[in-house]
């Protein structure tokens, strides 16, 4: 009994204590990544769009060498890491692994040069191993929530047998060793350590602090829960209750869907879908086993279960809907976006299983009172049910390495302003970063009003990289701006910029400045 209750304040208790969850990204550098400076900078400064948790930051100086020596704090959105006071010249990379408040990783580097660039580049990442590790754990985990627990739940509230409880059981045993693999692998991410630190207890403090780790101890709770409901007889309808809330919460806890705004409406939404897929999806190996050897009661089982499943199927189906809707935004992610992709594919393997359903629910169903043959369809349909939602399983697992076109931060464009004594012109560089870049040239009076030109031409150079002056001229468009299209920028740096303005047969304004490109 105390067990019992022990399991049951961690399980609401983590359940409660997560708050306002998000993804983040970086959305500026100080200094600016890319950027040549003369001196070496005292503190590097990340802000992200919302406040993170460092997990591991790295420093490597312009050498080559890795810096150990550097203080990481952290306020509110910004990270501040203090660098050494021998920091030497060349190219710095900073590499950061922070923790956003959906507790997912986010991973990036920045560079800048002290003095002359050198070519240090960051680290490359070697850890494939740790992310198959993840999504085979998160499958695992999927198995014993959805089939454990709801299996569990169908023998104690639907079916009052425990025939059929092979596979919930082994899935319970597989969710359960999922959720310390998964535990683990969220510390060793999040610190960027190797497998060996496991014998250490900093990956697992650094992973339960945050609301995935809190997610997985919540489901590990409910698996427990399920399990003593397979062996207790008196409790086992109470501890099955709560076992399903465990599996609701879990799943509302943390990840991109369950925290996207309006969050009062996306976490009951995914409580309530969670609930569902473990309702039907639990459903259906002990199902399966029951029509494998029928009994009198066989088909009342299957009838009351049908009558519960229509109206879950329902609820599942709308707030999937709500829950897809708020994080594509727009119909065009479906095939835009990686996340997008994943959810088309779940989209096709439900509605085959919506299918299914519909058969057995309206054809099979019935045809069982008067057709023993049917029983053995039944059968064979829900087993092919059954190996739609592993695969569905399989495949929204790779959610957890692709956020949702919500959180995508759309790339901003580069601009400078340059400001003369008789003009000024106004310089957009469109994406703002390696590679083949658009310019779109506004040319100004002092005064602000648009200057007429006959020629513009554009001259970019970066001395640094031995790149001497490159001309382009530019069109004029029908929007009364200076476009010059495809402009090939092969490296970050400081690149020098100017531009000419023929006015009139004896006049041409020159203007210069300097554009930072960040580093890819």
């Amino acid at each position: 009994m105390r067990l019992l209750a022990a399991l049951a304040t961690l399980l609401f208790a983590a359940g409660f204590a997560s708050g306002a969850l998000a993804h983040a990204a970086l959305i500026s550098v100080e200094p600016a990544s890319g950027s040549t400076l003369a001196t070496a900078p005292k503190v590097v400064e990340l802000r992200f769009n919302e406040p993170v948790t460092p997990g591991a930051i790295r420093l490597i100086d312009g050498t080559g060498r890795a810096r150990d020596e550097t203080r990481v704090s952290a306020s509110g959105d910004t990270i501040s890491i203090q660098m050494p006071a021998d920091l030497p010249e060349g190219t710095a990379v900073v590499s950061y692994r922070v923790v956003s408040q959906d507790g997912h990783p986010i991973v990036g580097s920045v560079m800048f040069s002290v003095g002359m660039p050198s070519e240090t580049k960051p680290s490359a990442s070697t850890d494939h191993w740790l992310a198959a590790l993840i999504w085979l754990a998160r499958v695992g985990l999927y198995l014993g929530l959805l089939i454990g627990v709801g299996g569990v739940w169908f023998a104690r509230w639907i079916s009052w047998s425990l025939v059929g409880m092979t596979v919930p059981r082994m899935a319970l045993a597989v969710g359960l060793s999922s959720a310390v693999v998964s535990l683990g692998a969220l510390g060793l991410d999040l610190l960027g350590l190797p497998p060996a630190a496991l014998a250490t207890a900093a990956p697992w403090k650094v992973a339960v602090a945050t609301s995935a780790g809190r997610a997985f101890l919540v489901a590990a709770a409910a698996m427990l829960f399920a399990s003593l409901a397979l062996r207790s007889a008196w409790s086992s309808r109470a501890l099955a209750i709560m076992a399903m809330v465990g599996v609701g919460l879990s799943l509302a806890m943390s990840g991109h869907a369950a925290t996207a705004p309006p969050r009062m409406m996306m976490r009951p939404a995914m409580f309530l879908h969670g609930l569902c897929v473990a309702l039907w999806i639990g459903a259906l190996a002990p199902l399966a086993a029951l029509l494998s050897k029928p009994t009198p009661a066989t088909l009342a089982v299957v009838k009351r279960f049908s009558g519960i499943a229509m109206p879950a199927v329902g609820v599942l189906a709308l707030t999937g809907l709500a829950l897809a809707i708020v994080q594509l935004e727009k119909f065009s992610a479906l095939v835009e976006t990686r996340y997008g992709l994943i959810l088309s594919i779940k989209l096709g393997l439900v509605l085959m299983l919506l299918a299914l359903a519909a058969l057995n629910r309206f054809r099979l169903t019935p045809a069982l009172a008067r057709d023993r043959g049917a029983q053995a369809i039944l059968k064979r349909s829900i087993l092919l049910e059954c190996v739609i939602a592993l695969a569905i399983f399989v495949v929204v697992a790779g959610w957890r390495f692709t956020p949702p076109p919500r959180t995508i931060i759309p790339e901003t464009p580069l601009a400078i302003h340059i400001h003369g004594d008789k003009a000024m012109f106004q310089v957009l560089v469109s994406p703002g970063k390696v590679g083949k870049d658009d310019f779109v040239l506004q040319l100004m009076t002092g005064e602000g009003t648009p200057l007429a030109a006959k020629e513009v031409t554009l001259t970019l150079s970066l001395p640094e990289r031995g790149i001497e002056p490159m001309e382009r001229d530019a069109l004029l468009g029908p929007d009364g701006y200076w476009h010059v299209r495809k402009v090939e920028l092969p490296f970050a740096g400081r690149w020098r910029v100017r531009i000419e303005a023929l006015v009139s047969d004896f006049e041409k304004i020159t203007l210069a400045d300097e554009l930072e490109v960040p580093p890819p």
